[in-house]
C-alpha cells in the first residue's frame, strides 16, 4: 500500500515537472555547464570558439541567451525542425564539431534542450526561482580504503524549493592521493590515508563533502609527548586518522631545521658542537628565540614579503625600490604587528620617497589590480576570476571583486554587467547603501585587523605556518575557500587566535610553531605515516629557496659571492632587486615579482638543477679556491679524522656515523690525485647530496 502511495507521488510530481515550461537559466545552461560547453577552454574562452561565444560557466545568461538564439540569424536553434539545431547537430556529433560529441544522441540532456528548442526557446520567467545553495548528500563520511560512496547534489532555490542537480554539477576533488570522484559524483577512496573534500558546483553555488580515510588496523596508541596546542590539535587528527606522528628529530636535524627555516643560514661548526654538548633540556627553545633576534632573521622574511609586495627595479627604479624594501625590512626587525604592517600598506600616502608602503601603489597601479593583489596576500583570497564571472569555486561574485576594487577607485564603480552602483565593501560583508566618507582605505583598513574577520588572521597564521614547515594548513596558501578547507581547521582557528591575542606578534607566532613537536618531528617516516602528504605526521623535505641554496654553498665552502650593485659579501638572501641577473638564481626558482603568486617561486627539482649542481664552474671555483675552506681546512688540519669531522659538521651539521668515516678516510687516503683534491672530491659529492640539497 505506501509503496504504491509513494509510486503514485512520484508519477504525479514527475507529470507536474513535465507540465513545468522549460527555463534557459534553470533548464539549459546547467547542461551547458555540466558539458564544459562554457568552460575556459571551450567557448567560454575570451574570443570564444570557433565563432560562438558563451560567457564563462553561464556568469551571463542574458549573453548566453541572445548568442543561442539570436545570433548568425538564429542558424544555431530552429523550432521548426529542432532536432536540424546546429547546437543540437554538433553538441550530438551528427555534424563536425571541435570539440567532440558532448551530448548522447536522444539522450536527457538532448532530450531537454530538443523539447525547449520545439517550444520556441522561451527565455523564462523573470520571477522564476533561482538557486541558493548547493548541499551533498552525505556532508561528510568516515570510510575505508578502495570505497566507493555515490553522491547527491540538492539545489535549494529561492522560493524554498529544493532539487536533485546531481546529474548537472561539476565535481572536483581537493586530494587526489586519497579519493578521485567522476563526473557523475561516484567518490572512490585511495590507499592513503587521510582527508578529502569533494566540491560540487551549480549554478554559481558550491556545496562540500567531506571523506575521512582512516588506517586501516586497530587503533594506534601515540606515546609522542605534547609541548603546545599545536601538537593537540595534531594528535586529534592522526587518531582519527589512525596514523601516528614520526618521532621526535635528532638535535642536528632540528638545529639545521631552525637555523635554515628562521634565517635561512646553516648554523657554524662552533655552533653546532656546542649545542651538541649542551645537556640543558631548555637548549633547542633558546637557540629558537636567539634566531629570531638576528639582523638574518630580518633579511630571510623581509625576502619573502618582497615577494609578495613585489619589490621591484623595473618599474619603480632603484632608489624607491630600495626604500620600498627598507621598509619592508625595517618592519620585520622591528617586529611590527602584522596588522599595523598591513594597515601602513593599505592606507599609505604621501610622497612615496618618505613613505615606504607608498610604492605598492606605483608597482601595482589599476584598482583592480590593487584589490586582487590585496586580497591575495593580506587576505589569502583569489578574487581575479570574479572580475568577469563569479568565482567557479568559490563565493565571490563580480560585485565582490567591484566592491574591493571600489575602496582605491576614486570615481563611482559600476557592475559592468547590470551597470548598477557598487559601493566600497570588504569580502563577505554587505554593501553599504552609500560610499564611505573619506578616505575609503581606512575602512578597509579597520576591517582587516578586526577580531572577526575571517580572512586577516587566519591567512597571516596559514603563511607563516607554511614558511615554517613547507606548506600550508591550507595549500595552495593563496587560495583560501570554502572548497579548498584546510587540513586542520581547528589547528588553523587556533593559530589565529593566538595570533590575535598576541597583537599580530609575528615572532611570537614563529616561536611557538618552531617550540612544538610537530615542528620538531623526524622526517623519517614510519610504517603508519609513510603516505601522509597533509595532516603534518612528519617532517617534510624541503627544498631551500634559490637564494637560500647559494648562500648555504657559500657559506659551507668559504667563498662569497658577487652580485652586481650589492656590497662585498653580501648574501643572495640579501639581494633585494630581483632583477639581478643571476644564472644559478633563476636556475633554481627565484621570482620575477610580476605577480603576488606564491607560485612565481619555484622549488620543484629539474634536470637542468642537477646538471648545474654537476658541472657548474660557479662551485667549481668555489670548491677549489685558494682562500675556501676545503683550501684552509686541508692547510690546517693535518689528522684526516678530523678532517672528516669538520667537514661534515660543515656540510650536515652533524659528525659523521663510523660507516661514513671509515669510507671517507679510505677515500683521502687512497686518491692517487693527493690529499687535498681527495677532500675537494669528497666536498663536491656532500654537497650534491640530498642531505645537503633539502631541508629536512
Amino acid at each position: 500500500m505506501r509503496l504504491g502511495m509513494v509510486a503514485t507521488v512520484l508519477l504525479w510530481a514527475q507529470s507536474l515537472c513535465a507540465a513545468q515550461p522549460l527555463h534557459f537559466e534553470n533548464d539549459i545552461l546547467p547542461i551547458l555547464g555540466r558539458h564544459g560547453c562554457n568552460s575556459s577552454g571551450c567557448h567560454g574562452k575570451a574570443e570564444g570558439q570557433g565563432g560562438f561565444k558563451l560567457s564563462v560557466f553561464g556568469s551571463d545568461p542574458d549573453a548566453d541567451f541572445i548568442a543561442i538564439v539570436m545570433e548568425m540569424r538564429g542558424r544555431r536553434v530552429f523550432a521548426s525542425v529542432p532536432e536540424e539545431s546546429l547546437l543540437l547537430r554538433k553538441g550530438s556529433g551528427r555534424m563536425a564539431h571541435g570539440g567532440g560529441t558532448k551530448l548522447a544522441f536522444r539522450g536527457e540532456d538532448y532530450l531537454v534542450i530538443r523539447d525547449w528548442v520545439a517550444s520556441g526557446m522561451p527565455r523564462g520567467a523573470s520571477d522564476a526561482p533561482f538557486v541558493t545553495s548547493l548541499h551533498i548528500e552525505p556532508p561528510s563520511r568516515t570510510m575505508g580504503q578502495k570505497a566507493s560512496q555515490q553522491l547527491v547534489v540538492f539545489a535549494r532555490y529561492s522560493d524554498g524549493s529544493q532539487k536533485d542537480v546531481t546529474r548537472h554539477a561539476r565535481f572536483q576533488t581537493n586530494a587526489e592521493s586519497v579519493a578521485t570522484v567522476t563526473p557523475g559524483g561516484l567518490t572512490t577512496t585511495l590507499e592513503a590515508p587521510g582527508e578529502a573534500a569533494i566540491m560540487a558546483g551549480y549554478q554559481g553555488e558550491v556545496g562540500l563533502f567531506r571523506v575521512l580515510v582512516p588506517q586501516p588496523g586497530s587503533q594506534k596508541i601515540n606515546k609522542q609527548p605534547q609541548f603546545n596546542f599545536i601538537d593537540k590539535h595534531v594528535d586529534t587528527k592522526l587518531a582519527n586518522l589512525n596514523v601516528l606522528p614520526s618521532e621526535i628529530c635528532s638535535d642536528t636535524d632540528f638545529l639545521r631545521r631552525a637555523f635554515l627555516d628562521i634565517t635561512g643560514t646553516l648554523p657554524t661548526p662552533d655552533q653546532t658542537r656546542r649545542f651538541l654538548t649542551d645537556k640543558s633540556l631548555s637548549k633547542r627553545q633558546t637557540i629558537i628565540e636567539m634566531l629570531i633576534i638576528q639582523p638574518e632573521y630580518a633579511d630571510m622574511w623581509a625576502m619573502r614579503w618582497a615577494d609578495l609586495l613585489r619589490v621591484d627595479r623595473e618599474p619603480l627604479g632603484h632608489q624607491n625600490a630600495f626604500a620600498y624594501y627598507t621598509w619592508i625590512r625595517d618592519s620585520i626587525a622591528a617586529n611590527k604587528p602584522l596588522d599595523q604592517f598591513a594597515r601602513e600598506l593599505v592606507t599609505a600616502e604621501g610622497p612615496s620617497a618618505d613613505v615606504g608602503p607608498a610604492h605598492f601603489y606605483k608597482v601595482v597601479t589599476k584598482p583592480g589590480d590593487i584589490a586582487s593583489t590585496l586580497s591575495q596576500v593580506l587576505l589569502g583570497v583569489r578574487i581575479t576570476c570574479a572580475e568577469c564571472h563569479h568565482h567557479p569555486f568559490d563565493r565571490w561574485r563580480q560585485s565582490d571583486y567591484y566592491g574591493m576594487t571600489a575602496f582605491f577607485n576614486p570615481a563611482t564603480v559600476k557592475h559592468p554587467r547590470t551597470q548598477a552602483t557598487i559601493h566600497a565593501h570588504a569580502l563577505g560583508t554587505a554593501m553599504p547603501a552609500t560610499t564611505p566618507q573619506g578616505d575609503k582605505r581606512l575602512v578597509l583598513a579597520d576591517w582587516m585587523a578586526r577580531t572577526d574577520n575571517p580572512f586577516f588572521a587566519r591567512n597571516m597564521a596559514n603563511r607563516i605556518w607554511a614558511w615554517m614547515l613547507g606548506k600550508g594548513l591550507v595549500e595552495p596558501v593563496d587560495d583560501v575557500r570554502a572548497t579548498n578547507p584546510p587540513s586542520n581547521a581547528k589547528l588553523l582557528d587556533a593559530l589565529a587566535h593566538y595570533l590575535i591575542t598576541n597583537n599580530y606578534d609575528a615572532r611570537k607566532l614563529i616561536t611557538l610553531i618552531a617550540s612544538s613537536r610537530v615542528y620538531q618531528t623526524s622526517a623519517t617516516p614510519n610504517s603508519s605515516n609513510e603516505k601522509d602528504e597533509r595532516n603534518f605526521s612528519r617532517g617534510y623535505f624541503k627544498r631551500p629557496d634559490a637564494e637560500v641554496l647559494l648562500d648555504m654553498i657559500c657559506q659551507t665552502l668559504g667563498v662569497p659571492e658577487k652580485f652586481q650593485g650589492s656590497p662585498t659579501a653580501a648574501r643572495a638572501v640579501q639581494v633585494w632587486d630581483s632583477k639581478v641577473r643571476h644564472d644559478f638564481l633563476k636556475r633554481f626558482g627565484r621570482p620575477s615579482r610580476v605577480t603576488a603568486c606564491e607560485c612565481e617561486r619555484t622549488r620543484e627539482p629539474s634536470v637542468s638543477q642537477v646538471l648545474n649542481l654537476l658541472n657548474s664552474t660557479l662551485i667549481q671555483d668555489k670548491i677549489t679556491h685558494e682562500g675556501g675552506s676545503i683550501s684552509l681546512l686541508t692547510r690546517r688540519i693535518a689528522d684526516d679524522n678530523e678532517l672528516i669531522g669538520e667537514m661534515y659538521l660543515r656540510f650536515y651539521s652533524r659528525l659523521p656515523s663510523e660507516t661514513e668515516r671509515a669510507a671517507a678516510l679510505s677515500h683521502l687516503k687512497k686518491s692517487a690525485a693527493g690529499r687535498r683534491q681527495a677532500a675537494e672530491d669528497l666536498a663536491w659529492a656532500m654537497l650534491n647530496s640530498s642531505e645537503f640539497l633539502f631541508n629536512h
